[in-house]
């Protein structure tokens, strides 16, 4: 049988999908994206259509894979969004409701005032959010005609975006999950590595509708979507696996990827470590059944504010441009954008604000808009290190991997850099989400090296050292925090 190539990843995001093929050398070699709709039916309220989702990544597997051999498949995905579809069909009974959806917000406001949220963080290391997706399958169930009695009678299915996928590529003979993506849904007890029956009977959500759960390197199903079949060995979901692909295999290892939202995942090693500053305790990746821990800063609003300028305000014609334009800003100006289009997530978890900007005058322009779009950035990644730093009682110099489509941005990880008072090192692959799952699924077929020799490839491409004073760093964050003050709803 001849030696096939390499794994092809599958990176289904929040506003596109995407297949990466990678090489030998874990290099991505062909890459094909397709953009799909997002829907608001109302205020706070995000969802995808399953079919457009499932069509997207179809497109992009047979035309980045197209004449290739594939050693297996990896799959990453948008945490947290929620589908529940017929076993006996695998039509779905609702949109996918997205991770920013905030629709539940009211019940879990509820959940807490009747005491749960001790209960929910004990089990599951995450606070009771509309971010994840408990309160999301029991809305569907609460409010899709005759989804809960078919639900009860075994006949739906749930599962984040990696489930879904995985059961449509096998033709519904797999409904299976990794203990990452599991972690998310605020169902999964992660210190017992098993659904925890009690959220599921405290939100009346019936167990029989719960995948199985998985290491991230593990046999999930065989696909012949490519004409031949082809073995799925990797699944994290997508914070975990740009962990994975960033080699933060040693506890006290960080990074950050700046996709849509914003995510900063610090390995804590075997241990689960309560968080006393609003972060979530997860899951960063499970091996040969063992969990490694990790403490998580989530932030909704990332990239997405660069998506806003361009589609909500039409300042700009491509990411790209913001750029040049906070370049040009007026320096005298310190325009605050405080990006809560969909509440804010960690450290304030405050599901009700919504967004403000701070410090416009007459002079205030597209080249101000732009620049307040990238500090946000850096603003609320500064949050995320503070309230690390307390919970590990850690002060100690911090190096920060970066990744993501923002990470591109030279002008942003400088600033990323400045108000953090930190180094930002950038690696020469930035495709680290997809090239995480990429290694699970190849090291599991056996054509890439185990974690240490993976480890041993992650490469530097570029270091910021901070470059603004101390004062200046201090003012500007006190400014920032002074304004989200301002605009949360708590305020």
């Amino acid at each position: 049988m001849p030696r096939r190539r390499a794994p092809l990843a599958i990176d289904q995001g929040t506003t596109s999908s995407r297949a990466i093929l990678f090489d030998g050398d874990m290099r991505p070699s062909r890459v094909a994206q397709k953009e799909f709709t997002q829907h608001f039916p109302a205020s706070g309220w995000v969802e995808h259509d399953p079919e457009e989702i499932w069509e997207s990544v179809c497109a992009t597997c047979l035309e980045a894979a197209e004449g290739q051999e594939v050693a297996a498949i990896g799959i990453t995905n948008q945490r947290e969004t929620t589908l529940v579809w017929d076993r006996a069909t695998g039509a779905p009974v609702y949109n996918a409701i997205v991770w920013q959806d905030r629709r539940t917000a009211q019940t879990c406001v509820d959940l807490k005032a009747a005491g749960h949220e001790g209960m929910v963080t004990d089990r599951t290391g995450l606070l009771l959010d509309p971010y994840f997706s408990a309160t999301k399958l029991a809305w569907i169930l609460d409010n899709v005609d005759g989804a809960r009695a078919k639900a009860e009678a075994g006949e739906l299915a749930f599962g984040t975006v990696d489930t879904f996928l995985i059961w449509r590529l096998t033709d519904g003979a797999s409904h299976v999950t990794d203990a990452t993506n599991a972690a998310r849904t605020m169902l999964y007890d992660i210190k017992k590595g098993a659904w925890a029956a009690d959220i599921c009977a405290l939100l009346n959500i019936p167990m029989n509708m719960l995948p199985e759960v998985r290491d991230c390197a593990s046999d999930f199903g065989v696909t012949d979507l490519m004409g031949s079949p082809v073995p799925i060995l990797g699944v994290a979901g997508d914070q975990q696996a740009a962990t994975i692909g960033q080699a933060c295999f040693q506890p006290g290892m960080l990074k950050s990827t700046y996709g849509t939202g914003c995510f900063a995942l610090l390995n804590t090693g075997d241990t689960p470590v309560a968080s006393k500053n609003r972060l979530l305790t997860t899951i960063a990746y499970q091996l040969n059944g063992k969990p490694t821990y990790a403490l998580e800063g989530s932030i909704f609003i990332a990239g997405a504010a660069v998506q806003w300028l361009r589609d909500g305000l039409g300042i700009i014609d491509n990411a790209a441009e913001t750029t040049a334009l906070a370049d040009a800003a007026d320096p005298e100006q310190e325009v605050i954008l405080v990006p809560a289009f969909t509440g804010m997530g960690a450290p304030y978890w405050d599901a009700e604000c919504r967004g403000a900007v701070f410090g416009l005058t007459r002079g205030s322009g597209p080249k101000e808009f732009a620049r307040a779009a990238l500090e946000a950035v850096g603003f609320q990644t500064r949050d995320l290190l503070e309230a690390m730093q307390a919970d590990m009682g850690n002060a100690s110099e911090t190096v920060l991997r970066v990744d993501g489509g923002m990470a591109a941005s030279d002008w942003a990880m400088q600033f990323l850099a400045d108000i953090n008072g930190a180094t930002v090192d950038r690696p020469t692959v930035l495709e680290t989400t997809a090239l995480g799952a990429a290694w699970l699924a190849g090291m599991k077929a056996g054509v890439y090296p185990d974690q240490t020799g993976f480890a041993d490839t992650w490469a530097l491409e570029r270091s910021f050292a901070p470059q603004m004073d101390d004062g200046t760093r201090t003012r500007r964050y006190a400014g920032w925090k002074d304004a989200v003050s301002r605009t949360l709803s708590r305020a």
